[in-house]
C-alpha cells in the first residue's frame, strides 16, 4: 500500500474507508537490557556524565536498529570466500537513516552502528513558545539533508516524543526528497499523548510502526514529558543560550 494512500470500498452508493491501526512496540514490557539504559538516562546521579548519556542514547538504538533487522526483506546470496563459496541470508532493504538535530544525533549513531551501509538524512528542527508563559509551543524546520528516499526503508531517530509535532514535520520534511515504502520511528521516551498523536496522524498508512524504549503516562504545562529524563539535547551536549 502506497504510505500516502487510503484504501477506500465504494458499495451501493456509500463509501467506507478503512484505517490501519499503527504497530507500537514498547520495549518497557518486555524485560530486557534496554530497561538499564533508560534508568540510567532518567537517573539525576547518571545523566550528568554527558559520555555516558550519549553513549546510552547510542545502545538502545543499538538494539532497536537489531529488533528492527528483523522485519526486513531477505535473501540467500552466494558469498565468495577464500576457499569456496558460502550461503548468506542477508537483507534487501536499502536503508536510510535520519534524525533531527541535536539531541538525535547519538541516538542515530546506535543505528548506524548496526546499519553501517545505510545512507543518511538530517533536519534541523527545534521548538519554541509562542507565548510568554511558554505554554504554547511551535515547532520550526529550517534545514534538511536527505538522499531519495524512493522505496526506501526509512527509520527516524527521534530520542523524545511529547506532542509528536517535531516528529510528524520531520516525516513530511524527508518525504520531499521521496515517498519511503518502510517507515520505522523510534524513540527512547515518549508520552501517551504523543504516541495518539501519531497513531492518529498516520491512521491512513500502512507502512509505518513506532518503536519506544519507554512510554510516560502525562505532558506537563512546558510540554515536556514526565516523568521523562529533562532536555535530551542538553543533557548529551551542554546547556543553549
Amino acid at each position: 500500500m502506497h504510505p500516502n494512500s487510503k484504501t477506500v470500498f465504494i458499495l451501493r452508493e456509500h463509501t467506507f474507508s478503512i484505517s490501519y491501526p499503527m504497530k507500537v512496540i514498547n520495549f518497557a514490557k518486555q524485560n530486557t537490557v534496554i530497561n538499564q539504559y533508560v534508568a540510567e538516562l532518567r537517573d539525576v546521579n547518571i545523566q550528568k556524565d554527558r559520555a555516558r548519556f550519549r553513549y546510552n542514547l547510542e545502545r538502545i538504538g543499538q538494539f532497536m536498529a537489531y529488533e528492527i533487522s528483523k522485519t526486513l526483506q531477505y535473501s540467500e546470496k552466494d558469498i565468495q570466500t577464500p576457499l569456496s563459496v558460502a550461503k548468506a541470508t542477508t537483507s534487501d532493504n536499502e536503508i536510510v537513516l535520519s534524525t533531527i538535530f541535536r539531541a538525535g544525533l547519538p541516538f542515530h549513531q546506535g543505528f548506524l552502528d548496526v546499519f553501517d551501509n545505510a545512507g543518511n538524512a538530517f533536519v534541523s528542527a527545534y521548538r519554541y513558545y509562542r507565548d510568554k508563559e511558554c505554554k504554547n509551543v511551535g515547532i520550526k524546520i529550517e534545514y534538511i539533508a536527505s538522499p531519495d528516499l524512493t522505496n526506501k526503508t526509512l527509520i527516524i531517530a527521534d530520542p523524545m516524543l511529547a506532542t509528536g509535532g517535531s516528529l510528524e514535520l520531520g516525516y513530511h520534511a524527508f518525504c520531499t526528497k521521496g515517498v519511503p515504502s518502510t517507515v520505522h520511528l523510534c524513540c527512547v521516551i515518549a508520552a501517551q499523548k504523543g504516541v495518539d498523536y501519531i497513531k492518529k496522524s498516520f491512521a491512513d498508512y500502512d507502512n509505518v510502526t513506532l518503536w519506544c524504549a519507554a512510554i510516560d503516562p502525562e505532558l506537563n504545562e512546558h510540554c515536556y514529558i514526565v516523568p521523562g529524563l529533562g532536555d535530551a539535547g542538553d543533557l548529551a551536549y551542554g546547556d543553549k543560550l
